[in-house]
């Protein structure tokens, strides 16, 4: 007699859990899991466009990030280190893409990023 097939066995059947985390990992692999990041923050397009300029020009990214950014880490842009999943996440795209660079040559964001925070000109100075 052939075994009982269905209704015996189903519990098991369970949906696979964490599938989600599975594709985060190699995002982690190939971009780190932290940056030491610095941002000028505008509320208005055209000022942050402004501050784009000045960095153009040469000035230095935080005299920029002094004079234009809106908020709280205005001493210079610096954020500091910030892991992946602490930011939103067009930020965190950009500041996980760019280039490790230094004040007096920085590598920005160029159009800036707009989140729901305002527009934002991004540099990153490490990664781990």
């Amino acid at each position: 007699m052939p075994p009982k097939s269905g209704k015996g066995g189903s519990k098991g059947a369970a949906k696979p859990a964490k599938s989600e985390e599975s594709g985060d990992k190699s995002k982690e692999k190939k971009g780190g899991t932290a940056v030491k990041v610095r941002h000028i923050l505008c509320e208005k397009q055209g000022k942050c466009l402004e501050a784009l300029e000045k960095l153009k020009a040469g000035q230095k990214f935080p005299e920029v990030a002094a004079a234009y950014s809106e908020d709280k880490a205005r001493q210079g842009g610096d954020l500091g280190w910030m892991t992946r999943g602490s930011m939103v996440g067009p930020f965190q795209d950009a500041a996980f893409a760019l280039p490790i660079s230094t004040v007096n040559n920085p590598v920005y964001t160029d159009p800036p990023i707009k989140t729901k925070f305002g527009y934002h000109i991004i540099m990153v100075e490490g990664k781990k």
